[in-house]
């Protein structure tokens, strides 16, 4: 799919604010609200554009600990890996999850509202799994950045018609 530079726009003004208006992205653009609306369209139906949502504020919600686990398991094979990802994207505590290159088989992003909370996941749901065969946790102490805006100018430049 080709990104025009108006495309990367409305992208970057949607990342920021889902509940922006076509009129007002039309509007910082410099396109009329017609071609604009067709062109978030083209945007939805292509998949760029997968959905809009409520970004949530954990600690004000009460969810202090952000976890990152890395994850062996106990065999890679075709089995055991569709096992272990069925299994785990039905935890809504793991927010993230990765197969990863190197020594570790998944890297898992964990939201609790404590340590006890933690605690009691990986006992009970994380290592009741019988694929585990190690997990190491890796608990964040302060929160630098935390974004979900992908890096569209240094990023797509090149691929510009």
């Amino acid at each position: 799919m080709n990104i025009s530079r108006q495309d990367i726009e409305i992208l970057k003004l949607l990342q920021r604010d889902a509940t922006i208006s076509t009129a007002e992205i039309a509007s910082h653009i410099n396109l009329s609200q017609s071609p604009c609306w067709r062109r978030i369209h083209r945007l939805e139906e292509s998949g760029v554009i997968r959905g809009r949502v409520a970004l949530l504020d954990r600690s004000r919600l009460g969810m202090e600990v952000v976890v990152f686990a890395t994850v062996n398991l106990t065999a890679t094979g075709r089995q055991n890996l569709q096992r272990f990802e069925e299994e785990i994207v039905r935890h809504p505590e793991v927010v993230e999850c990765y197969t990863m290159a190197g020594i570790w088989d998944y890297l898992l992003k964990i939201v609790t509202r404590d340590i006890r909370h933690y605690e009691d996941f990986v006992r009970n749901t994380l290592t009741a799994t019988p694929d585990i065969r190690e997990l190491h946790s890796h608990m964040a102490v302060t929160e630098i950045k935390n974004s979900s805006e992908l890096p569209l100018d240094t990023q797509l430049m090149d691929r510009e018609p």
